[in-house]
């Protein structure tokens, strides 16, 4: 289980590693694997990065003993045999059924529903003697990571970007030293450290694990269920977002949360449910506003909620130019960030907000986001301020935010 920092080659390293269970002596030779699977994320991610990718399967691969991409099967054939099958964790159960006896995972650490998509696929790994399963993520502290490393059974290695900063851009170390150094960004990013929460921080891990719950519509599997909550029929939905003042590769995230609700704001038994992040960085305007009309009807939201102390006018006009059936309530600030955050960190410690599934990134900035801010000054909390927004419309019967109105 590699852990390593953004560059250091975790791609190149799980493709080398495939041939190495794939290629037998002689062209035609078996290899140690006859059956794989190769997940990430998304099924694109696999086909893009894993398969595809500059360091992936089909570019690390010899002209003479190159696999074939069949699409309509999601599968890699070599001349020999093997087969390897690309899966989604997004969709955990479509590991139920097929067996294994090699597995690459890439980017753990960033699946969804990382716990349910890892349980399953050890099950399905049944075939080799022994089957193996290779890692290679840059690292977070959610609890699979840890239980991972803790399992006697697993080598891991942990490694930094600056190990293979002699195969990137030549002026690379000298940003990442200037940007980076000594932040817990550049830690975790960088250095492939596991962190812990910050101190004075309003969010802990520790109570987002603790009532996180599951999507029933996705995790079926009546064994791992046992024990765990699942999402309930939500009463009402939105998606909030908090737009960036500016676009292009530089600019702020334009921060985008789907949440839902139980329960009456008007009483302390409603409680929220963090649906999805679908926060994107570098995206025009009509960009991210597409992003978050298409998450408004994948999760059949009553309305979304905009921040609209900079050019509201003009979020409203961009969401309603994607679609004009989208209503649009226009929030405007009169707290700071973090006042405005605190009534919400009380429903979280009252147990009253729960993740469904995993949340990395967003999760990442909650446990870091403190008085001051985020401890690396040049990034906004833009997925925090856009959860907050959810949440406040959902749950809180406040005076956060003027409302200017529904559009």
């Amino acid at each position: 289980m590699p852990l390593a920092g953004r560059g250091w080659g975790k791609t190149r390293t799980g493709s080398e590693w495939i041939r190495s269970k794939v290629e037998g002596k002689t062209p035609l030779a078996k290899g140690k694997a006859r059956r794989i699977a190769l997940i990430a994320e998304t099924a694109a991610d696999a086909r893009d990065v894993m398969v595809n990718g500059d360091s992936g399967i089909l570019a690390c691969s010899p002209k003479d003993f190159r696999p074939t991409y069949v699409a309509n099967r999601r599968a890699l054939v070599w001349p020999n045999g093997v087969e390897a099958l690309i899966f989604s964790a997004i969709e955990p159960d479509q590991l139920r059924g097929p067996q294994f006896d090699t597995a690459w995972c890439d980017e753990l650490a960033k699946w969804r529903y990382a716990e349910y998509a890892w349980d399953m696929l050890q099950m399905g790994l049944r075939l080799g003697n022994p089957s193996q399963a290779l890692v290679t993520t840059t690292p977070r502290p959610i609890q699979v990571i840890k239980d991972i490393l803790n399992d006697p059974m697993t080598v891991s290695s942990t490694s930094s970007t600056y190990e293979n900063v002699g195969n990137l851009d030549p002026g690379l170390r000298a940003v990442l030293e200037r940007k980076y150094s000594g932040t817990r960004l550049g830690r975790q990013e960088i250095e492939a450290a596991i962190l812990d929460d910050v101190p004075g921080a309003l969010w802990t891990r520790s109570n987002i694990d603790a009532n996180r719950v599951y999507d029933p519509r996705k995790i079926t599997d009546p064994e791992w269920i046992i024990g765990r909550r699942p999402m309930p029929n939500l009463e009402r939905v939105v998606v909030a977002v908090d737009p960036p003042t500016t676009s292009g590769e530089n600019a702020d995230e334009c921060g985008i949360i789907a949440a839902g609700q139980i329960g009456s704001v008007l009483d302390d038994r409603a409680h929220g449910y963090v649906l999805e992040d679908c926060s994107a960085q570098g995206k025009t305007p009509r960009e991210w506003a597409q992003i978050a009309v298409a998450a408004y009807h994948r999760h059949g939201a009553s309305c979304m909620v905009a921040e609209g102390n900079q050019g509201g006018e003009m979020v409203s006009t961009v969401i309603r130019t994607v679609d004009p059936t989208i209503k649009v309530k226009l929030i405007h600030a009169r707290k700071g960030k973090f006042a405005r955050a605190e009534p919400i960190e009380a429903l979280y410690s009252q147990n009253r907000v729960h993740h469904v599934g995993t949340h990395a990134t967003l999760e990442d900035q909650m446990v870091q986001f403190a008085i001051d801010g985020l401890p690396d000054k040049n990034k906004s909390p833009d997925r925090v301020d856009a959860l907050v927004y959810a949440l406040d419309e959902l749950l809180v019967a406040g005076d956060t935010y003027n409302t200017m109105g529904m559009m």
